[in-house]
């Protein structure tokens, strides 16, 4: 394959890139913090304290691999020999943001990402607005004993069907006149 007026491909092979996506995901998770004897320092779980530790990135991992840009690396995904591997790679660093949706402090930073790096995760209007009823409703059962909840839904139901129909008779009475 002949690259005709452009720079020589970046990469030759999937092999070689992916050895280059192994050492970027390597190098995010850091290294033990160890104390004189060699050992791992553990936290109050028994866990290794780890140094060093930065989380996953689209841009990281394009920097990592020597592009200039988060969108060169979209861009080389576009290539049909390295498309599977960068998609594979893309979708550790989703899964790595998505587990942060349930911890308090990486929440928002992972919301951002999964909506400006990944489809499928932006939220439109409308699921936006189903969303903050559902949430009311939930608060408004919280609040009240089950039955006053219903019964208070039911009114307000009843209230709203009959603004509705007394909206439709006033117009179908302003079309009789005319």
């Amino acid at each position: 394959m002949a690259n005709v007026g452009g720079k020589p491909p970046k990469y030759k092979s999937k092999e070689e890139i992916q050895e280059k996506i192994e050492q970027y995901f390597e190098d995010c998770k850091g290294e033990p913090l160890c104390n004189a004897d060699g050992n791992p320092m553990l936290d109050k779980w028994q866990n290794p304290i780890m140094i060093g530790q930065k989380p996953p990135t689209i841009t990281g991992l394009a920097l990592a691999l020597g592009f200039a840009s988060r969108q060169a690396l979209l861009n080389y995904q576009g290539k049909k020999e390295f498309n599977d591997t960068i998609t594979r790679a893309k979708s550790r660093v989703e899964e790595y943001a998505e587990s942060r949706l349930f911890d308090r402090d990486g929440s928002n930073g992972a919301q951002f990402s999964l909506r400006n790096n990944f489809k499928g995760w932006n939220i439109d209007n409308e699921q936006k607005l189903e969303i903050e009823l559902l949430k009311l409703e939930s608060q408004v059962k919280d609040s009240q004993p089950e039955e006053e909840a219903e019964d208070n839904f039911l009114d307000a139901l009843n209230g709203t069907a009959a603004e509705v129909w007394e909206e439709s008779e006033v117009e179908e009475d302003a079309t009789e006149v005319d």
